[in-house]
């Protein structure tokens, strides 16, 4: 995880906040702040509307270290352009601040207020941090009772090595000539990448050991797979795990924002058009590449019965895979060429773009014959209705959406092509009566999934040998690995202050991972902000194409 040095409050790839939302007076870790979760109501006898959590007779007054009015900007911020729907309907969406998640004094959710409306309530003392990252602020003296909450839209577009998702709401406005038209706002943008192809690796690995064993010591034991039945509705580790980060980082937003509803993407793949190039109709589904023949027949005939890589004929031929299985390879037979025995031994895992880096003519034959894996498809198709089935679980009505309605929203708004955008455009708009995207949060909140440890008590070497014993205890001193922790190094040469994650040791010395490595802090230079949720957090700038304006300006005016 990325870290800050000395001298600086808060790090952007670390503490996903404006500089100025540090505050010292953060509850203690461990509370009931430490998994956190405000809105606006109009001022009684004044007819205005003040900011979230703000309390009658209160107002929000000037900070003189900044030249501009914090009031005046954070209502700038909330009512200006990239809020409102342009009158000019061919105008592109603005980007903005992302909101910052309010919890009541109560900890329930309430509606996200702009960051300098955040900084203005921690500064007078209104407020506490609840949660670093993402950042949550509670208010202590306003209950949900005594709020005005509207509610957010949470939409998501799953995907099989990253997911989508993004909080919105939608405000309609009255345009000069009387046509109500919507406008959606993105309040809050989750990239949440998942770690499926690390948990298949692993699986993998564990198989091989397994096989190793039963092959050195019973011969002819059958592997355990192939003699036990599934339960129903099981899925396979690394799919089933796509499924729980999902609802896991949605059940958190639900409960750190008041959502009213959900909207996901839910498509099917034609793995087989995919796989042909083309769309396929009727019988052509059933008429693959061997249809009536055999993968090696098929390759003999392909390849001339002679070898991909050197050309040999009336030798042993191997059926090579162009990609290794080491590096994910497939079985398909786009993936397989023949090969003889010298070759086949030469190549071994390596690519196909080394060992063929002298014969850039012979390479691209062999490529243009590969496609695209259709792992990822595939994943997709597996997971979707789990998904949904899990997200009804949170108690919200939700909604599923194919993936065209996306992608037509995304084409009118002109947007581009990632994770976030596509949750952002989840959902019917109705783009063709006005309706539109209207401000894209400029950060993204990128939580990578990293695991809460293992269970294995030994670490093995690469035969599946146990190399050294694993200590029972996860934690420390304290501490436990993924803890997010603030190091004051006093001296040496990493003297200053960072902040990121440990790794934690029995020896009381804990890994920091800082700019220019690692670096081991002793545990009583330490101090804790957030406990380890199994995630790691950092921020990345949202991918808006260059049409589209960095800061946000006032509506243009109507046209004829």
């Amino acid at each position: 995880m990325t870290t800050f040095p000395a001298g600086e409050q808060t790090h952007r790839a670390v503490l996903p906040q404006q500089p100025a939302l540090e505050s010292a007076r953060a509850d203690t870790p461990g509370s009931r702040d430490e998994t956190a979760h405000g809105h606006p109501a109009t001022a009684r006898g004044t007819g205005g509307e003040h900011g979230r959590g703000e309390i009658d007779g209160y107002g929000t007054g000037t900070r003189r270290r900044h030249a501009k009015n914090v009031a005046t900007a954070a209502n700038t911020a909330e009512n200006g352009s990239g809020d409102a729907p342009p009158h000019d309907r061919k105008s592109k969406a603005g980007t903005g601040n992302g909101r910052v998640f309010v919890l009541s004094r109560d900890g329930h959710p309430l509606m996200p207020c702009h960051p300098a409306r955040a900084r203005e309530l921690l500064r007078r003392g209104r407020a506490v941090v609840a949660r670093h990252v993402p950042f949550t602020i509670r208010l202590k003296n306003r209950t949900l009772a005594g709020s005005e909450v509207v509610g957010v839209q949470l939409r998501i577009d799953p995907g099989s090595q990253g997911t989508g998702l993004v909080l919105t709401d939608e405000k309609q406005h009255i345009t000069e000539d009387g046509i109500a038209i919507t406008a959606r706002r993105g309040l809050v943008s989750v990239e949440l990448r998942h770690r499926g192809a690390q948990i298949h690796s692993t699986m993998l690995r564990r198989a091989g050991y397994r096989h190793r064993r039963r092959s050195a010591n019973c011969r002819y034991r059958s592997p355990r797979a192939k003699n036990r039945l599934q339960p129903e509705g099981w899925l396979p580790p690394s799919l089933r795990h796509r499924v729980d980060t999902t609802f896991s980082v949605a059940r958190r937003l639900c409960r750190w924002a008041p959502v009213s509803e959900v909207h996901v993407e839910r498509s099917a793949f034609d793995t087989h058009s995919m796989s042909a190039g083309r769309p396929l109709y009727g019988a052509e589904y059933t008429r693959g590449p061997l249809v009536g023949t055999t993968a090696r027949a098929y390759l003999r005939t392909r390849w001339h019965n002679a070898c991909a890589y050197c050309g040999a004929t009336g030798v042993p031929l191997n059926v090579e895979h162009v990609r290794p299985r080491s590096r994910r390879g497939s079985h398909r037979v786009a993936n397989l060429v023949l090969s003889c025995v010298p070759c086949n031994k030469a190549k071994g895992s390596r690519s196909v773009e080394t060992f063929l880096a002298h014969r850039p003519e012979l390479l691209a034959e062999i490529l243009g014959q590969t496609k695209a894996p259709l792992r990822d498809a595939a994943a997709m198709n597996a997971i979707q209705t789990r998904l949904v089935q899990a997200l009804q679980t949170l108690g919200k009505p939700v909604h599923a959406w194919p993936g065209a309605v996306t992608k037509a929203n995304r084409d009118a708004t002109g947007l581009g092509k990632t994770h976030t955008l596509d949750a952002l455009s989840v959902g019917p708009l109705g783009h063709e009566s006005g309706n539109g995207i209207v401000r894209i949060p400029d950060g993204v909140l990128v939580v990578k999934a990293t695991g809460r440890g293992t269970y294995a008590r030994t670490t093995p070497d690469r035969y599946g040998f146990p190399r050294l014993p694993r200590t029972r205890r996860k934690q420390h001193f304290g501490y436990s690995t993924g803890d997010l922790v603030r190091a004051v190094v006093p001296s040496g040469r990493w003297k200053g202050t960072w902040t990121g994650r440990i790794s934690v040791r029995a020896r009381g010395q804990h890994s920091l991972a800082v700019p220019g490595g690692r670096v081991n802090v002793s545990h009583r230079h330490l101090r804790l902000l957030q406990r380890g949720d199994g995630y790691g957090y950092g921020i990345r700038p949202e991918a808006v194409p260059s049409a589209f304006p960095k800061k946000t300006v006032e509506p243009a005016p109507a046209t004829s």
